[in-house]
């Protein structure tokens, strides 16, 4: 098959001379809004004669560089509005393969950097301290520090950071321990502390992360045996029910990978919760998985987001797609593995119910991306400077597992794909790989393994369907388990059959719910947008009998905004869409934004459709609590798009 292996959104020269390690020196100053000191670069020369290092920059201000100890001239090349600015450093004449160089480079964060989010202290959880905290994937780890912001090129790194709050970040802290006084003993706020780490093990620069702030830590139980260890940190507001919420699963589950995969290479698995304005669910940093507190639902019924963060140890973290054309192969691999767990550890029908809950959302994507049907593959073509993030949707996360899934039946079923799952991660962990690479190697193996009859099995595949295929549609039906959906179908079928019915003599209870988690409610609102819109009054009965207008839990309103506002002509929606509005942007009473981009970007796109102005209208009264990735997106689809 045809191979991506040009990475378009870099303008690095990673392939002539690649960084090995590099040393962060950083100083966190809040009031400023800058992050500054230096990036000291130990790179290896892969190609005889290289003149010079290019490295990836976003709106950095670079004030020295030096090269071996010898200051020279740099040449900051002007910005483009995807890749940034290319740094040229020139080096010594004469370098040979394999020979060392190392490059530091001072500069400092600008107020236009896209990787950090300042939070003033009333968008925290405690409102006495601010916050400070990084989101990298896809590109942005250029607008943290000069890198090869590639994930082609695995990288170590090191750091030493001073701050007045304490410091986390995406690798093993060496000084202060964890487990001692907060900020080391020294006044928090006040005393200014150097925090060390360091990150021994290669990891891509978009997982290169930061996060500072008023955090409180606690450790986790492990098995016995175990050599990493684990645990949460979070503001100290909210450590008591984060640590509840996902104490009981997080070590369960990372051993239990262990059995199904491999050994975890990483040392330490932590978790953060962060403040309201994080973009994703999750973000999965080596060693410290970012967490949105929209998962704090006080049942465990969304832990399965950090069994999804966690399981990229091994894919993405660990087998890494070489560039942003692949990226399926970081999230459906997780995607499959995380509901393989479910499956391990409770039941197929969890596994299953998992599928069924995935499947609308990436019909959703797939809908979405109807006018630009490249985006509905899961091998992208992406043009030179093209932003991934414009792809950024289930698709490569629900596809891509379904057909993973699609191949563990067609080659005899979960037992004996296993054994395949564990060579895959020993072939290339640690690596970054193409989707023909992939192919390969799945080739190779069942052929050692199964013969001539497995290889028929796989030639039975429509490869280039799965892999190139556009539309709204599977290359294959898939049937799932739906043990655990039947009662939500059901209630949902009950609602569909009273759009006829006058609403003072239905026969719907709130008790209806009884007995639902907050999954099986979502399946429910779900189902109900599979059938014609409900007229305007039974829209507004379902949104009071069951409390779904006003519920604290994010994906069950998500859902019942999105049941509520499909017909943007009716009544209902014209009502509940100024509710919606202002849910998103915490002008709902909360005070809290819902920055998670799953939540603002569908509801504001909904809110945009029934009542342009509203949502301009409150969405610029709002914007600036919302990470500036966030930002960017929702006004390039939601917004804009629609004025």
């Amino acid at each position: 098959m045809a191979d991506i292996l040009v990475d378009t959104a870099s303008q690095a020269n990673y392939a002539d001379i690649a960084t090995e390690h590099v040393a962060f020196d950083w100083s966190v100053d809040f009031e400023a809004k800058v992050l500054s000191g230096s990036a000291t670069h130990d790179l290896k020369v892969k190609k005889d004669g290289v003149e010079e290092v290019i490295f990836d920059t976003g709106d950095l201000d670079i004030s020295a560089i030096s090269v071996d100890g010898v200051d020279v001239k740099y040449d900051v090349k002007p910005k483009h509005p995807v890749m940034g600015s290319a740094l040229h450093v020139p080096l010594p004449k004469g370098l040979s393969i394999g020979s060392s160089v190392t490059v530091k480079i001072d500069y400092k964060t600008t107020e236009e950097c896209t990787a950090l989010q300042w939070l003033d202290k009333d968008q925290t959880q405690g409102k006495t301290f601010p916050y400070l905290f990084s989101q990298c994937q896809p590109i942005y780890a250029r607008a943290l520090a000069p890198l090869q912001d590639t994930p082609s090129n695995k990288i170590k790194y090191s750091a030493k950071v001073s701050s007045v709050l304490p410091v986390l970040l995406s690798a093993r802290i060496v000084s202060p321990p964890s487990d001692g006084p907060p900020h080391d003993g020294k006044v928090i706020g006040k005393d200014v502390v150097t925090y060390t780490y360091s990150q021994p093990v290669p990891i891509p620069s978009y997982l290169i992360a930061i996060a500072v702030g008023n955090v409180r830590y606690r450790a986790f139980s492990k098995p016995e045996g175990k050599q990493w260890s684990n645990g949460i940190w979070a503001e100290p507001e909210l450590i008591e029910a984060a640590y509840w919420e996902f104490s009981e699963d997080t070590t369960r589950f990372l051993a239990a990978e262990e059995n199904i995969v491999t050994s975890y290479k990483f040392g330490v698995y932590d978790l953060l919760v962060l403040p309201p304005s994080f973009p994703y669910g999750g973000m999965e940093n080596a060693c410290l998985t970012f967490l949105t507190p929209t998962l704090l639902t006080g049942d465990r019924t969304l832990v399965d987001v950090v069994v999804h963060e966690l399981t990229h140890s091994w894919f993405g973290n660990g087998v890494t797609h070489a560039n942003p054309s692949h990226f399926w192969l970081n999230e459906g691999w997780t995607t499959y593995i995380e509901r393989v767990l479910q499956e391990v550890l409770h039941s197929p029908a969890e596994r299953g119910f998992a599928f069924v809950i995935g499947s609308k959302a990436l019909y959703d994507s797939l809908k979405q991306y109807e006018s630009r049907p490249k985006y509905q593959r899961l091998v992208i073509s992406f043009d030179e400077g093209e932003d991934p993030d414009d792809a950024y949707s289930s698709i490569p996360y629900e596809k891509g597992a379904n057909f993973i899934l699609h191949l563990e039946r067609t080659l005899g079923g979960l037992d004996v794909f296993l054994p395949y799952v564990r060579d895959y991660v020993d072939t290339f962990i640690g690596k970054s790989i193409t989707t023909a690479q992939w192919k390969a190697h799945l080739y190779s193996y069942w052929e050692k393994n199964g013969g001539p009859e497995k290889i028929k099995a796989l030639d039975s595949v429509d490869f280039d369907a799965w892999l190139f295929g556009e539309g709204i549609e599977l290359p294959v039906k898939m049937e799932y388990d739906i043990t655990l959906a039947e009662t939500a179908y059901k209630l949902a079928e009950r609602w569909d059959a009273a759009r006829k019915s006058d609403v003072k003599h239905l026969d719907f209870k709130d008790s209806d719910l009884k007995g639902f988690n907050s999954n099986q409610i979502v399946v429910f609102l779900e189902r109900l947008q599979s059938y014609p819109t409900l007229p305007s009054d039974l829209v507004l009965r379902l949104g009071s009998l069951y409390h779904l207008s006003t519920t604290p839990n994010a994906e069950i309103r998500l859902r019942f905004y999105e049941v509520a506002l499909a017909d943007p002509s009716s009544s209902a929606a014209k009502t509940l869409a100024v509710e919606a509005a202002k849910w998103v942007i915490g002008d709902d009473g909360s005070g809290v934004v819902k920055g998670r981009m799953k939540f603002c970007r569908p509801v504001l796109r909904a809110v945009s459709k029934v009542d342009k102005d509203l949502a301009i209208t409150n969405w610029e009264k709002a914007k600036t609590g919302f990470h500036p990735i966030a930002r960017k997106l929702v006004e390039k689809v939601c917004i804009i798009k629609n004025r």
